[in-house]
């Protein structure tokens, strides 16, 4: 029973009006699902070779150990302990309940463009299923007279004949600062059809809108019965692109030129160990690619039976993530190795990172490789599954949050609905993001909106569990659910050093601070201010928040009322009955004998013996009223909804 007190009956453990996984290995695949994206493909690999290589990956293991697994084992434990989403868990604390408000706001802006960006991965999807892919040469409507292909013209008709000396179809060395390539232009001006600016919407591109409805209908899909279902959905979601990347890693290393790839991409660079960038950068990886201050990782453990070791979860999660990466980088440089071979240039020159590696540098060249439909399907079937794994529970995440907070029978019961409304309302407002000036939108969403404002979130949480609630009191709680306490380390972690390098990644971040640009393309100074009210719009909900928790607090003046706000909610701590024993035990009984001293030995002995009788009815009520749930469990109607923190 996943570490379970002894003795304690199965069914105790299920929160059959909430539901739960399946089993522990629904958890992990969906948790690592959640944490292996997008960024581990296209950022983690870029960033290796740019600081330093295999010297890169002594700061980034430090920061794993020291950051990365503390913080993820404390969202972990958070949401378990609690068995709420990221708004329910502030009943430790109700004045800090913006800040679940404000991860709220964070999942919906990655939510937004994340699914821009997978279903830009389906619509290549779609165009790779053909015999030539469409991006191989310079002679489409879409090209320019800057276009300069790898291959000539009349290499089509002996493309299926292609061997493995592929330098016959290299019209020429050419200086890849000075050419368009084939696939940067089809990015550009067949895909995106981007306009001169961002202030130029443009049309909508039908095409992408239609990628994008498609994208959100399947993560609504795989949702749709809760975590019931999305459970399942991650046997295959997480394992296959492991299955991809072996396949593509295969081909890779057995390509000519493969060689020197790898070695950009781990040769040492020692003495950039002591440059303070590739430790922020090292910092911010860990952090943002394990979807810290998401809201997800709380999410996700509050469907855990209370018992399940989390511990033993967030280190297998975390270390399957960063594994990921590193294997990733070996996928990437492998096959840009073998391009800047038929290139003839540089290693340095065809490496990129975010949407220019996904979309123009290795659609390139995958068409330098035979039968480059076949890995250009497997590739970006790859980032559709990668970027679902991570869609599923930030939608999942903004659901349960309003599921949770509503708390009623009928929210419960039709929380299909409520997938669907969120669904709806994702896709109406990432229509803009399909438009001809929907890249440059998506840019500062990526850059602006879920960035600074993680970093934030985060420190606070840190504050308000270790310093406000009282580390000894959450120590206590995490032995209590897992029975034993947090080892040493982490204690010292999730007080001192985490919160130290959170904020050593706040200040890197302001210092290292560049505005945005794409490409040649510098945004205009009304763009960068949408993008900072953006980030501080989900850091405004803690202050904003917290005044209003402060002001309908009781109390003479505001130090009181402060006071009080700050105090645990009375139904802060385990979901249910059964878990809740010591402190978090009721306190009913001793409450009517503080009320009523004068009662006799005789009346004291028989009240805990009525309770009994009323807690058996009432579950006897409970056990005959069963509604069937949107997430497919059997779920207990009450007679009255749970108030919110």
């Amino acid at each position: 029973m996943n570490g379970a007190v002894p003795g304690e009956p199965v069914k105790k453990d299920e929160n059959s009006r909430r539901g739960n996984w399946g089993n522990q290995i629904e958890f992990v695949l969906t948790s690592v699902g959640y944490a292996v994206g997008l960024g581990n493909v296209w950022r983690f690999p870029y960033l290796c070779y740019r600081n330093g290589g295999g010297a890169f990956m002594l700061p980034y293991f430090i920061m794993l150990v020291f950051c990365g697994i503390p913080l993820f084992f404390l969202e972990l434990s958070f949401g378990q302990f609690a068995s709420q989403g990221c708004l329910g868990v502030w009943k430790i604390s109700p004045v800090f309940k913006g800040v679940g408000y404000g991860m709220m706001v964070v999942s919906t802006y990655i939510g937004i463009y994340y699914n821009v960006v997978i279903c830009i991965s389906f619509y290549y999807f779609f165009q790779s299923m053909t015999h030539l892919l469409p991006w191989t040469y310079c002679n489409n409507p879409w090209n320019t007279p800057d276009c300069s292909g790898v291959f000539s013209s009349n290499f089509t008709t002996r493309l299926a004949n292609v061997s493995t000396s592929l330098v016959e179809g290299v019209t020429e060395v050419v200086n890849r600062t000075k050419r368009t390539s084939p696939s940067e232009e089809y990015w550009k001006h067949y895909v995106l059809n981007i306009s001169d600016g961002i202030g130029n919407f443009g049309e909508v591109r039908l095409p992408i809108l239609g990628c994008l409805a498609l994208s959100w209908f399947v993560v609504f899909l795989c949702l749709i019965r809760g975590v019931k279902s999305s459970g399942k959905v991650v046997y295959f979601t997480a394992t296959f692109p492991y299955v991809v990347l072996t396949i593509l890693f295969i081909r890779g290393i057995t390509l000519e030129g493969a060689v020197n790839g790898i070695k950009y991409y781990l040769t040492p660079q020692w003495h950039k160990v002591l440059d303070a960038k590739v430790w922020g950068d090292a910092a911010s990886q860990i952090f943002y690619s394990l979807g810290c201050a998401w809201g997800g990782l709380i999410t996700m453990a509050s469907y855990n039976k209370f018992h399940n070791n989390c511990f033993r979860d967030s280190i297998i999660i975390s270390i399957t993530n960063c594994a990921t990466s590193v294997y990733a980088g070996f996928v990437i440089f492998s096959i840009l190795g073998f391009m800047a071979h038929n290139l003839n240039v540089p290693v340095s020159e065809v490496a990129d990172h975010g949407p220019g590696l996904a979309f123009v540098a290795y659609p390139e060249a995958l068409t330098l490789l035979p039968i480059s439909p076949l890995w250009s399907l497997l590739f970006f079937f790859m980032l559709i599954l990668l970027g679902l794994g991570t869609q599923f529970c930030l939608l999942e995440t903004l659901v349960t949050a309003v599921v949770d907070e509503i708390g009623t029978d009928w929210i419960i019961r039709n929380k299909t609905v409520v997938t669907l409304s969120v669904a709806v309302i994702g896709f109406l407002l990432g229509v803009p993001l399909t438009t001809r000036a929907g890249i440059y939108w998506l840019l500062l969403m990526d850059n602006y909106a879920a960035s600074f404002s993680l970093v934030i979130i985060s420190c606070i949480m840190c504050v308000c569990v270790m310093y406000v609630y009282g580390h000894k009191q959450y120590f206590k709680d995490v032995e209590m659910m897992l029975g034993f306490p947090p080892p040493l380390f982490f204690k010292v972690c999730w007080r001192f050093i985490s919160p130290v390098i959170i904020s050593c990644i706040m200040i890197f971040t302001v210092i290292q601070y560049k505005p945005i640009t794409y490409n040649d393309y510098v945004f205009p100074n009304w763009s960068l201010y949408i993008g900072f009210c953006m980030a501080m719009s989900s850091v405004l909900c803690i202050p904003i928040y917290a005044l209003y928790k402060i002001s309908r607090s009781p109390g003479a003046t505001f130090r009181e009322r402060l006071k009080f706000s700050c105090r645990p909610h009375p139904k802060w701590g385990p979901a249910l009955r059964e878990h809740r024993t010591g402190r978090y035990a009721p306190l009913a009984s001793e409450e009517t004998v503080e009320t009523r001293p004068l009662k006799d030995k005789e009346e004291l002995n028989e009240e805990p013996k009525e309770e009994a009788k009323e807690e058996e009815t009432e579950r006897k009520d409970d056990i005959s009223l069963t509604i069937q749930g949107s997430n497919g469990s059997t779920n207990t109607t009450h007679n009255s909804p749970n108030p919110s923190a």
